[in-house]
């Protein structure tokens, strides 16, 4: 009996004891218990990215749209400032005018005044005028009475 015989022998009872214990089974299994569970985990990452996606678009979405509201803030301050600016403006304008118009109403009364107190300061030296003037032209007893009735005629009329 010769080496070879011995290994051959050694070889079939190896593989009959394998095949006995049926470890090319449990090879089998142990391997498709690995592929199932790397199926498993790839189901797993792929729904893991599917929600990622999702939570990205979501995210995008809020801040677009958090982009979209703060325009339109800028938007409608700006449109509020302009519409403030104007009734500033406009209020300003009113003032002025108010302001012009006191003035112009104030000229007025002081012109009147002014005008007013021209008229009898003339009044009064007409008066004077008038009353040398009849005082050196008329004597006797009725002189006065005559030249104090005709003041008052005079002041009456000029008023």
């Amino acid at each position: 009996m010769d080496a070879t015989f011995w290994v051959a022998a050694a070889f079939v009872v190896f593989v009959g004891v394998v095949i006995y214990f049926k470890v090319p089974a449990m090879l089998t299994k142990a391997l498709d218990e690995r592929a199932d569970k790397i199926r498993q985990e790839l189901e797993e990452a792929r729904q893991l990215r599917e929600e990622a996606q999702t939570l990205l678009a979501s995210y995008e979405r809020k801040q677009r749209d958090a982009l979209n509201d703060a325009k339109a803030m800028v938007s409608h301050a700006t449109e509020e400032a302009q519409r403030e600016a104007a009734q500033s403006q406009a209020k300003l304008q009113e003032l002025i005018q108010r302001r012009e118009q006191v003035a112009m109403d104030k000229i007025a009364m002081a012109e009147a005044q002014a005008e007013k107190e021209v008229r009898e300061a003339a009044i009064e030296i007409a008066v004077d005028a008038a009353t040398r003037v009849i005082a050196k032209h008329v004597t006797g007893p009725q002189a006065d009475t005559l030249i104090e009735q005709a003041t008052k005629d005079l002041r009456r009329q000029l008023h």
